[in-house]
């Protein structure tokens, strides 16, 4: 009996397909785990426009007691929401606007002073949790930022320092807090390489921009 190769040897044609399957096959995967997710866009106008800044932990705060400058100092506000300043021992800041603020401790130094009048200037911006802009994945510079009004996507990209060599920027998302966890859908490839402005887009308080990484 003639003996065969059979099984040891592919012939050209053979291997040709099978190289060309599998490359379809590496391709229709990375086309399905590359291409921007089915969220909807991201709404260009966030609407923020009645926006008040809340005091956060780690915010600093200038205390102005008008015609007692022994009461008005510089004060950081604790990593538990308050602060201390002579006569108050502990005042609760987190969450506040400083006219709130201002009233609280205005309270608490009646029982000391005739008539006090304190005014609350915020020179360190941090913000509560609840309303810091968060940005993670292929950033370059990951980080949180305290949110401002009017504050938009390209801002937070500045800030970042845009994106790494390995993002998937048109499959970025925004998760809206303030929309109940819903995510969005952004073209950060758009607008940071292309400097396409129309993928330009507002941000909300409590924003979390995820940014994946490229198949390839």
């Amino acid at each position: 009996m003639k003996p065969t190769n059979k099984g040891l040897t592919i012939s050209p044609l053979k291997s040709f397909r099978r190289t060309a399957y599998i490359a379809s096959l590496a391709l229709a995967f990375c086309v399905a785990g590359c291409t921007t997710p089915g969220y909807p866009p991201a709404p260009r106008d966030a609407a923020t426009t009645d926006y008040n800044y809340h005091i956060g932990p780690l915010d600093t705060v200038n205390v102005i007691v008008w015609r007692n400058p022994e009461l008005s100092m510089v004060v950081p506000v604790r990593p538990d929401g308050k602060l201390t300043t002579p006569l108050i021992d502990d005042v609760q800041a987190l969450g506040k606007t400083p006219t709130e603020l201002e009233r609280d401790m205005e309270k608490a130094l009646v029982k000391y002073i005739r008539d006090p009048v304190v005014t609350v200037i915020v020179t360190n911006f941090i913000g509560p949790a609840n309303e810091q802009i968060r940005i993670i994945g292929e950033a370059t510079k990951p980080q949180i930022l305290a949110y401002r009004k009017d504050m938009t996507l390209l801002d937070v990209m500045i800030a970042v320092g845009g994106l790494t060599d390995f993002a998937d920027g048109n499959a970025a998302s925004v998760f809206r807090v303030a929309d109940g966890g819903k995510l969005y859908s952004v073209r950060l490839k758009d607008l940071v390489k292309r400097g396409d402005i129309t993928a330009n887009v507002e941000m909300r308080p409590g924003d979390i921009v995820i940014i994946p990484q490229s198949w390839f």
